[in-house]
């Protein structure tokens, strides 16, 4: 394996950032490229089809051209339509983005959960599968929320996040038979954690907010343990579209030890 090699990180746009944090602290010396669909985005309001042959296009083509010794999903609608799909085209480990419903029933008090996530991820029967292996006797309540991916997308190029968008799904999931019980939240999409702020702000403190980034994380450095790294810093971050999607992003990805954004 040549030291260099990648890891490569997919998203359809800035999410996944919040699992680049996460296997920073994991795996601070590892050498990253991180992919942002920005041409694809949004996914959740795409059909299963269109999901599934657009990632696991793309993949193979930038595995080709990057050569990464390992890839993740940092994107739980693309995981829950697209992993198995793309774990057949890649010859090197595929670690998907599924949502955090085993931890999240595990920390429970009251047995009611909300979930929050994009309208493709929240309809796929990966989750109800999920919720019948690890949340069985838990009461599950759903929600779709594609807007948020919108806002958290502008939070990270420092513009304001409306405070009614996150006050309509606060309302929503409210208003759901049980949903004043609701003690844990599962942030069902990468971006949704860079609105941990403003979720915590609605739902009060007494809400605990639960997503995957970490044990994404240590599933990857579990999977390269013993695996040598020679990391030619800065990481790169690629987006597919036109360069200037990137806007805005500079000053987050200079935090994050990325250069500049390029075009796939």
């Amino acid at each position: 394996m040549d030291e260099s090699s990648p890891i490569l990180l997919f998203d359809s746009g800035v999410g996944g950032l919040t699992v680049y944090d996460a296997l920073r602290q994991t795996l601070p010396q590892a050498p990253v490229i991180y992919v942002a669909d920005l041409a694809g985005l949004p996914y959740g309001t795409k059909s299963e089809a269109q999901i599934a042959a657009r990632v696991s296009g793309l993949l193979g083509r930038l595995a080709e051209r990057f050569q990464p010794r390992l890839a993740c999903i940092a994107c739980n609608t693309a995981s829950t339509i697209a992993l198995g799909m793309v774990r057949d085209v890649l010859e090197i480990p595929v670690v998907g983005t599924v949502p955090a419903i085993k931890p999240a029933a595990a920390l429970t008090q009251t047995g009611t959960i909300g979930l929050v996530g994009t309208q493709a991820t929240i309809r796929q029967a990966y989750v109800d599968n999920l919720e019948a292996a690890f949340a069985g006797g838990k009461r599950l309540l759903r929600v779709a929320a594609p807007e948020l991916v919108a806002a958290a997308e502008a939070k990270l190029r420092g513009k304001p996040v409306d405070p009614a968008l996150i006050a309509d799904v606060h309302a929503r999931l409210i208003a759901m038979p049980g949903g004043d019980a609701i003690d844990t939240l599962v942030l069902a999409c990468t971006h949704f954690p860079l609105l941990a702020d403003e979720l915590a702000q609605a739902f009060g403190p007494e809400v605990q907010q639960v997503d995957g980034a970490k044990g994404i994380a240590r599933r990857i450095a579990n999977l390269l343990d013993g695996q040598a790294f020679e990391a030619p810093l800065p990481n790169r971050f690629i987006v597919t579209g036109p360069v200037s999607d990137a806007d805005g992003l500079a000053d987050a990805l200079t935090r994050r030890g990325f250069s500049a954004a390029e075009a796939f």
